[in-house]
């Protein structure tokens, strides 16, 4: 049985997603944020470093979401979810994987730690704007009027993008990014990504839209 340690409003709800869409079965254990919204010191006994997702699997445990959601769809995709290894479109499935946790997610990090500082954190608003809306712009043209990043069929990397792409909408909008906009209301209306929402509890990067 896979085992995945889940903490609310966090990257581990895209674990959920994908284990969802691969039909498989598995068991959650929950942990909640404390309140400065920091991770429980009970995932630790986890994983050393007390971060979410930490998916167990017979020998394997991983604690990385972008491992993870590599070796669950290599492990039980059976060839869908991700290109073939020697493929031409496959250097930019791999791109977009490293992507979502290395470029993408730097500036939303910078922005929330910053925020903490109140004026003392002025200064740096500007910068991490632009690098927000280079990513984000970037990311909608690189889209289009694709269905999925990576054309017709949902792999890996939409499964990492849609959490930048929710943590964008959730904390500034997606105004003026029409073609991600667009995507985060296809992912959530995918019938797995429902269910893993049911499965793992509130969460708070989806905004309500008002039109």
């Amino acid at each position: 049985m896979i085992v995945i340690h889940h903490l609310n409003n966090s990257r581990s709800q895209r674990i959920l997603w994908l284990l969802e869409e691969l039909g498989l079965e598995y068991e959650i254990r929950f942990y909640k944020r404390n309140e400065i919204n920091r991770a429980p010191p009970e995932l630790k006994q986890a994983h050393p470093l007390g971060k979410s997702p930490i998916v167990e699997d017979g020998v394997h445990k991983i604690a990385e979401s972008g491992a993870a959601v590599d070796y669950l769809i290599r492990t039980y995709g059976g060839g869908k979810y991700m290109p073939a290894p020697g493929a031409a479109v496959f250097e930019k499935y791999n791109e977009w994987m490293h992507y979502a946790e290395g470029s993408a997610m730097v500036p939303f990090l910078m922005k929330l730690f910053t925020s903490m500082l109140g004026e003392g954190g002025e200064p740096l608003q500007p910068v991490i704007d632009a690098e927000i809306a280079l990513h984000l712009g970037y990311m909608n043209d690189e889209l289009g009027s694709k269905p999925f990043f990576m054309g017709d069929e949902l792999t890996g990397a939409d499964i990492m993008l849609t959490f930048i792409c929710e943590a964008a909408d959730s904390r500034i909008g997606l105004d003026g990014y029409d073609n991600l906009s667009a995507y985060v209301e296809r992912m959530h209306a995918r019938p797995a990504y429902q269910r893993g929402l049911e499965k793992g509890g509130p969460y708070e990067l989806i905004r309500t839209r008002k039109d």
